[in-house]
Parts: C-alpha cells; sequence; structure tokens
C-alpha cells in the first residue's frame, strides 16, 4: 500500500510557526518542577501495578504525592506573587 502525503504537510512539518516561542518555553521551564514531582507520582504507582503495595510503596507514594502538591502550591504561589495577590 502506498500513502500519498501531500505537498502542503511536508512543507509545514517544518515552518518556523510550528516550534515554541520563548514565552511556551519558559513556561515549561517554570512548571517543570511539577512535571517531574507528577512523574515521580506515577513511577511510584506503576511499581504497584502488578502486586500488592507493601508498607514502603504506600510511604513512596505518600511521599511522592506530598511533593507533588508542594510543587503545585510553590507554582501557584509564584504566579500569584507576580500578579500582585496571594494564593
Amino acid at each position: 500500500m502506498n500513502h500519498i502525503v501531500t505537498v502542503q504537510d511536508a512543507v509545514t512539518a517544518f515552518a518556523d510557526f510550528m516550534e515554541p516561542t520563548d514565552a511556551e518555553l519558559d513556561a515549561i521551564e517554570e512548571e517543570m518542577p511539577v512535571i517531574l514531582a507528577d512523574v515521580d507520582l506515577l513511577d511510584a504507582h506503576i511499581v504497584t501495578l502488578d502486586r500488592t503495595p507493601t508498607e514502603l510503596d504506600d510511604r513512596r507514594i505518600r511521599r511522592a504525592r506530598r511533593r507533588a502538591l508542594a510543587a503545585r502550591v510553590a507554582l501557584v504561589n509564584r504566579a500569584a506573587g507576580r500578579a500582585g495577590g496571594a494564593a
């Protein structure tokens, strides 16, 4: 089976407007602690998918959940500080 690719798709796939802007990259960098904390939480949950969680697993999940929440709170507080409000 031959796939038909239009010229438009090939041209716009590498267009300049497809790249993230500096503001978008800055926003990603600012949210990176939250993203990494969420990844740690997911890792903690993934470990327990195929077995019964032990007490150590439960502590790891609770600790990861607290770190994810703390990262979110810190992000909101930084945003509120720039906006002049308090969270």
